[in-house]
């Protein structure tokens, strides 16, 4: 289960993916299509959140906007 971290309310758009970058904030990139030529893709800050990531836990946002974390499953065999 995951557990929400910060209330931000971000409103998705199409065609982006939605991501918190190492300084805890949450950005967007375009989505990589058939047509689109391989490389780094711009990448925008959306909002500025300033989380402080644990180690252990995937950061992520929610289908409310908000920013979520989950356990993440490592060593089971």
């Amino acid at each position: 289960m995951a557990e929400k971290v910060a209330k931000v309310g971000v409103k998705k758009q199409a065609g982006y993916l939605y991501f918190v970058d190492k300084n805890g904030d949450v950005s967007r990139a375009v989505m990589s299509r058939g047509g689109r030529k391989k490389g780094k893709a711009k990448v925008e800050k959306v909002t500025k959140v300033g989380v402080k990531k644990e180690k252990g836990y995937l950061y992520f946002l929610d289908k409310n906007g908000d920013v979520s974390r989950a356990k993440m499953a490592r060593g089971r065999k």
